[in-house]
């Protein structure tokens, strides 16, 4: 399991201590793409209410196989990237 945890961990996919409410999944993974977890929680909530179930099993798996972030994981919240202007 230590293997998966790395990949992971070295992927930016952390369940994180700050802003959490349950396992800190949601927080990490809006963490990794740049958003706050509110938000993240929420687009959680509507793929939810669209694909019912699926994120239910998901939901725990990833509580699992993610790692806790430790105090060397430090991640800010990243700027999407930018394309170049047309000039």
């Amino acid at each position: 399991m230590g293997s998966i945890h790395d990949l992971f961990r070295r992927h930016g996919l952390v369940r994180q201590s700050e802003g959490r409410i349950l396992g800190g999944v949601c927080a990490g993974l809006g963490r990794r793409v740049g958003l706050d977890p509110w938000p993240a929680r929420l687009l959680f909530v509507l793929v939810l209410l669209v694909v019912p179930g699926c994120q239910l099993l998901l939901y725990p798996i990833l509580w699992i196989v993610m790692p806790k972030a430790q105090p060397d994981d430090v991640m800010t919240h990243q700027a999407p990237p930018t394309w170049p202007t047309p000039s």
